[in-house]
């Protein structure tokens, strides 16, 4: 759970024009050590002392920079397979993703992979 940013105001400021030590801030706001240390680094390399944004998705950005090839490579052959998607991207773009990180993004785009049946079903043969 993030502090409230009036505390982290307060930090930074004995730090920063109070004349504190991160230490001595700490003790005094009663926070750790490295959260002292974090919030007057962070003020000082950016001037925010806003909690940054917890948890998501962080790693997805490297595959989606390749949707329109792997979305074009869909549409031309439908019926190919992670492993023949993961060759091609290799040969092609020089990325290497694993095959559950392409599956998970034509899941996010609602592209499923369903075996087809090689013949039709027969209604005429008892099934019990």
């Amino acid at each position: 759970m993030a502090l409230s940013e009036d505390l982290r105001q307060r930090v930074v400021d004995g730090v920063v024009s109070g004349g504190l030590s991160r230490n001595e801030a700490a003790r005094r706001f009663e926070i750790s050590i490295a959260s002292a240390v974090r919030w007057v680094k962070l003020y000082l390399t950016t001037g925010e002392i806003s909690p940054q944004p917890a948890g998501g998705d962080r790693r997805s950005g490297r595959i989606e920079a390749h949707r329109a090839y792997l979305l074009g490579l869909i549409r031309r052959t439908p019926d190919i397979t992670l492993l023949e998607i993961q060759q091609s991207l290799i040969a092609n773009c020089g990325e290497h993703f694993s095959v559950s990180v392409l599956w998970r993004f034509f899941d996010r785009h609602g592209i499923t992979f369903k075996k087809k049946r090689r013949t039709p079903r027969s209604s005429s043969v008892r099934t019990c």
